[in-house]
């Protein structure tokens, strides 16, 4: 018997989907016809009322107060160990020095962008300690703690922002658009928000291939509001994908505070809608996020599922270096704020433990600074890579119209090559 190409198509999908639904825990049993289709339970009502949103907040879950002290009532909450505490408190700052060092020599006209990640260390330490190793991230672009303590150097931070000959993305990349195979760490790419159906993806891959790899998919609240982020929340939760989705909300998209952003109650808010789970902590404390990590991984992996977790947090820092964050919101917001610095808390708790003292801080900060210093003048002094490698690594042989556009380039280098620097090949 022939068949159309259309119905070879249609038989092929309905052999699919008959095979996914056998083993997939959401197929439908001896459904009640009256329920209406995508309604999971349906009741009548003779009244014609209006459903108005919920007036009150979902809560945020915290552990340490701003003096370093545990919250009282925390019950069945895991603080790491002193060894993994250190390592956590001395990442935050070596993170907080590396950006300070940076965002400076880009004012310096030394590298050409950057963005600090000033009062959202908490965020990325936390969850980085909270994850496994071999976890898929996605990051935006303020995930640069998460490569720091799963062991990027900041040798390597640095060739990236100076787009040197040792970067591993060869200068392709603006700065801190970093990226890393050996680390789980899927580059960085500009546009917003393209990274959570990607995530969605690598998630569904891992669940068919049963791996007990999860997916973590960093975004802040600004970032929520573009198409993207709403058709990777229905493809997570339709396809029962274990990813979680970690919101950065820092109270502004760029200069759009949240008030304006939406009305709902945060991120969080969009879970009931697409039947996700939701988490809410304070992205200030570092042992809220890791506790919260801990849970959201172990949720996600024991029920194949989505969740949504937004960290509540205030970014300090201006958006980039080409932003000027004063234009938007006063000086005093800011400082008051700085007062919740997650690097500031931490160090209290761990002086309530002992574990660290103002001496030991300035040691380590007089002795991070000096390190930093000297790696940052060796990354500004090498060679750029050589010109040719942007015609590189996507094809397996280069295609003709590449290599006619590289001919092309090499004549013009060639002829005017007293315009262009002498270290990348020309």
């Amino acid at each position: 018997m022939m068949y159309s190409k259309i119905t070879v198509r249609r038989l092929i999908d309905l052999k699919f989907l008959k095979k996914y639904y056998k083993f997939s825990s959401t197929m439908p049993v001896n459904v009640d016809k009256s329920i209406y289709p995508g309604i999971k339970k349906i009741d009548y009502t003779s009244k014609l009322n209006i459903d108005e949103p919920p007036m009150n907040t979902v809560p945020i879950f915290r552990i340490l107060k701003n003096n370093g002290e545990i919250t009282n009532n925390c019950n069945s909450i895991i603080i790491p160990e002193n060894n993994e505490l250190l390592k956590m408190y001395k990442s935050m700052v070596l993170l907080s020095i590396m950006d300070k060092l940076l965002y400076e020599s880009q004012r310096q006209g030394r590298i050409s962008f950057y963005m600090t990640n000033e009062g959202e260390e908490a965020i990325q330490i936390g969850s980085a300690a909270g994850l496994n190793f071999n976890d898929m991230v996605y990051g935006q672009y303020r995930e640069s703690g998460i490569l720091l303590y799963r062991g990027f150097t900041p040798e390597q931070f640095m060739n990236q922002c100076f787009g040197n000959i040792d970067d591993i993305g060869k200068g392709r990349q603006m700065p801190v658009h970093y990226g890393s195979k050996n680390l789980n760490f899927v580059t960085i790419s500009s546009p917003l928000t393209t990274q959570l159906p990607q995530a969605v993806g690598t998630a569904f891959s891992f669940k068919q291939l049963k791996n007990n790899r999860c997916t973590i998919v960093y975004f802040g609240e600004g970032a929520a509001s573009e198409g993207d982020a709403h058709a990777a929340f229905n493809f997570a939760s339709t396809l029962d994908c274990p990813i979680i989705f970690f919101c950065r909300n820092n109270g502004y998209a760029i200069s759009t505070p949240a008030h304006e952003q939406y009305r709902g109650d945060g991120i969080v808010s969009h879970g009931s809608g697409y039947g996700i789970a939701t988490i809410r902590v304070d992205g200030n404390d570092i042992i809220a996020v890791y506790n919260a990590i801990l849970k959201a991984r172990e949720y996600v992996m024991n029920n194949t599922r989505p969740l949504i977790l937004e960290a509540m947090t205030y970014r300090l820092g201006h958006h980039s270096t080409s932003d000027d964050s004063t234009a938007y919101r006063s000086k005093d917001e800011i400082k008051n704020w700085s007062n919740e610095s997650p690097i500031k808390r931490l160090k209290q708790f761990l002086k309530t433990k002992d574990l660290w003292n103002d001496q030991l801080d300035s040691e380590y900060t007089k002795e991070t600074k000096k390190q930093l210093m000297q790696t940052f003048t060796i990354a500004s002094k090498k060679n750029k890579p050589n010109w040719k490698e942007m015609f590189n690594d996507v094809y397996y042989e280069i295609p003709e119209h590449l290599l006619t556009q590289m001919n092309s380039l090499e004549d013009h280098l060639s002829k005017y090559s007293d315009h262009y620097p002498k270290d990348c090949g020309v």
